[in-house]
């Protein structure tokens, strides 16, 4: 993608379909005059009273305990310098949306429009009664050091530079699994520090809170090694000043056993990683380019354990892996302050969980077949969902343990629970989707690339590097389009109309009538099926010209999966093909079938059906727990809609005893784990979050999915295939963009998991 192109994008997502990245939503009912009463006057003098009394009342009755402030002067905005208060509110309102989808936190933006310390500290002090915590984000140094210091002495709440911590923590805990590794100990490495702002200061007193020796540390600025020596040495610099008799990187390396990069890209040269002692630590973290290519480094030193800011290398240093998290514990103790000792556990706590075993679903994610410990796994991936639930009690206990929680917590447990509930906010699945495809990415059919949002999805999915797209359709119309969208990528394009393809309609035709001419198909008929888009497309997966294929956007759904049945036809075994949906819901996913093809399955059909459900849900990288839904509860009702539903169960529980499903169950109770415990304890789901929905029929499963995407916001992917030969999905008439492209993204997994299938098959 050019320069150009991505900054139009950029600044197209930022300003459509409204301006921003953040909004304010309502928590409480406002339907009738009676909450409008209750939310504003006369009934909101009541809490305000209870908070007059005793302000701590304000976390009972208020979001404040919620509620973080990301405060910023804009004097030192990522890479761009001081660019002023107006021009960060981007970056803050970007930083607002992280603390939502990994920790749950609401944050609200304030850019304030000064570079005086006193004032800035002030102004930060009048309104921290607002809220729960505070984050200075991109203020330059040293400055931000004043500022951070004065204003945790004089606030009763959490405050945290994270440009300062956050990079110093995720490091620290990959530092301390990279020694563990390398077989060395933190008070006996020489360290070499690149850079000298907020972040470098920050990590090198944290690495000397866990043992590195003062003398064993060399830093260097944009000038060269800082030493003692040197005149006019600012006071911040200080503390980090050597006695050697050094001035520059190259002699600072030598030797050296751990490289922290915080500087500029491409310093270190492969002479200078030559230079360092045997199994030497790299942390280059320059972004977006690296103090060495990454590539580079391992290519010079085999020995080398190596950790960038990029997320396309192992081991990655992410801020995100910290700050959500760590004022998600601070909050949740309602801490006074965050404190050496809590930021100690947070380093902690993440660095034991890269040694626990990694769940499935972050495998997926990364396509990995198994991330373990070792050079390329020292620190937990960014969507890694056990974060949510190991690194805020660790930092909630340091608080505790050191005397700034104001509300200890009293059941661990139940803390856990509540921490994993929070997880369910955001649209994890569509990341993992797009990630778990960019691992091997596939040829994928756009039957319908002359269509110009199906064109827009196919250029995403190629930069993207999702999948290769073939482009099927009118070929004037698609060099017309692609020149509109600046997609000047070399694709196939094939057009089924053209005599261009004149050989590959014999072959197909050929094909298809030898594989139906008992069903009526003459070999003239095949020929002029073989012009149709979707005919030729699932033939070119069948003969493995591609890998899948994506259709159904500009055509109803009947006329689409008529010739994809008859084409590509269903697996070995498989007695329905079915659809599945996955809801990104608030809850988390929910897996619907089948939400468009069988319309009054018998209970053996449910059965397949459910099982065919729970592999994709498996594939997914999550445990299917299933409901079997009905408008009856186990028994409560004798009419044959129900009886085919509990005989379906009835099968399940004989044939894929492993299998966590029950039912008949009606909705309300399959989903209300606590109703259904308390009703239904014999129940396999008793105690369980059901995430997978079977339902009686098509009417019921269609109408729900299409309900929840419309009244309640819920993004769908799907409908996902199931029980075909070969990787085809038909998605829904007029999808928009992102579901072509996240409809690709299946489409790649899926050809993905055939491979594997095939080869698991043909090692036994």
């Amino acid at each position: 993608m050019s320069k150009e192109k991505q900054r139009r994008e950029a600044l197209i997502y930022h300003a459509k379909p409204q301006p921003g990245k953040i909004k304010i939503v309502p928590t409480k009912p406002y339907s009738t005059q009676r909450d409008l009463a209750l939310a504003y006057s006369p009934g909101v003098a009541e809490p305000c009273l209870e908070i007059a009394k005793d302000k701590e009342n304000v976390y009972k009755y208020t979001s404040k305990g919620n509620l973080v402030a990301i405060i910023s002067n804009g004097t030192a905005v990522l890479g761009l310098g001081n660019i002023g208060p107006e021009a960060s509110k981007p970056v803050m309102e970007g930083k607002g949306l992280l603390f939502k989808i990994f920790a749950d936190i609401d944050g609200i933006d304030i850019e304030v429009d000064t570079e005086d310390v006193d004032k800035f500290i002030e102004t930060v002090k009048m309104i921290a009664p607002t809220f729960g915590g505070i984050n200075l984000e991109d203020i330059k140094a040293p400055e931000a050091f004043e500022i951070e210091r004065r204003l945790k002495e004089e606030l009763d709440i959490p405050v945290m530079h994270d440009d300062q911590h956050g990079t110093a923590i995720i490091s620290a805990a990959a530092l301390l699994n990279a020694l563990e590794l390398a077989h060395k100990k933190m008070e006996d490495v020489r360290i070499v520090i690149s850079g000298a702002g907020a972040a470098a200061v920050s990590c090198t007193k944290l690495y000397k809170a866990f043992g590195a020796r003062a003398e064993n540390i060399v830093m260097l600025d944009s000038k060269g090694v800082i030493r003692k020596d040197a005149e006019n040495l600012a006071e911040s610099k200080k503390e980090f000043a050597t006695d050697r008799k050094i001035d520059t990187l190259e002699e600072a390396m030598v030797n050296a056993d751990v490289f922290v990069g915080l500087s500029i890209a491409n310093i270190v040269s492969p002479e200078m990683l030559n230079s360092m002692a045997d199994n030497p630590i790299v942390f280059a973290m320059a972004n977006p380019d690296p103090e060495i290519d990454y590539n580079l480094a391992i290519d010079t030193r085999k020995d080398i354990i190596m950790a960038t800011g990029r997320s396309d290398h192992p081991n990655q240093v992410n801020n995100v892996l910290g700050f959500p998290f760590i004022f998600r514990g601070a909050l949740d103790v309602r801490a006074t302050a965050i404190n050496e000792a809590m930021k100690m556990a947070a380093v902690k706590a993440l660095a034991d969980l890269t040694k626990q075993p990694v769940p499935e679903q972050v495998n997926i994610a990364y396509g990995e077949t198994r991330l373990a410990f070792g050079k390329e796994y020292i620190i937990p991936k960014p969507f890694d969902q056990r974060l949510i639930y190991e690194i805020p009690p660790a930092v909630a206990k340091a608080a505790m343990e050191s005397g700034v929680a104001k509300a200890p917590i009293q059941d661990w447990d139940k803390y856990r629970e509540e921490l994993m509930l929070r997880s369910g906010n955001d649209n994890k699945v569509v990341r993992l989707l797009h990630g778990r495809a960019r691992t091997n990415a596939k040829k994928i059919v756009f039957a319908e690339a002359d269509h110009l949002d199906v064109l827009k999805a196919a250029q995403i999915v190629h930069e993207e590097g999702i999948a290769t797209p073939i482009l099927l359709g009118r070929k004037e119309i698609i060099l017309e389009l692609k020149k509109e969208l600046e997609f000047d990528a070399d694709l196939d394009i094939i057009d089924p109309m053209s005599e261009e393809f004149d050989e590959r309609h014999i072959r197909y035709a050929t094909k298809y009538w030898e594989s139906r001419k008992r069903s009526g198909v003459t070999f003239y008929s095949a020929k002029i099926k073989m012009r149709e888009r979707n005919y030729f497309g699932a033939m070119m997966v069948l003969e493995g010209d591609a890998d899948g294929m994506i259709s159904g956007y500009s055509r109803a759904y009947p006329t689409v999966v008529k010739p994809i049945l008859e084409v590509i036809g269903r697996a070995t075994g498989v007695k329905k093909v079915a659809t599945v949906n996955i809801m990104i819901t608030e809850r988390g996913p929910l897996f619907l079938a089948d939400t468009s093809i069988n319309i009054e399955p018998n209970a053996e059909e449910l059965a397949d059906i459910a099982q065919m459900t729970a592999n994709v849900a498996t594939t997914f990288g999550f445990d299917p727990v299933l409901a079997m839904l009905s408008y009856a509860n186990f028994g409560s009702s004798v009419h044959p809609n129900a009886r085919k539903v509990k005989e379906a169960v009835h099968i399940l529980h004989e044939t894929c005893p492993n299998l966590v499903v029950d039912g008949e169950i009606q909705t309300d109770f399959a989903l209300n784990k606590e109703l259904h415990e308390s009703k239904f304890p014999f129940s396999k789901l008793a105690g369980r979050k059901v995430n997978t929905l079977i339902f009686p029929n098509l009417d019921s499963a269609n109408i729900t999915y299409k309900l929840l995407k419309e009244l309640n916001g819920a993004d769908s992917i799907g409908p996902i295939m199931v029980g075909l030969r070969k990787a085809v999905h038909i998605m829904q008439l007029g999808a928009s963009v992102d579901e072509i492209v996240n409809m690709a993204a299946v489409a790649v997994i899926d050809a993905q998991e055939r491979v594997k299938r095939k080869k698991a098959k043909e090692a036994k």
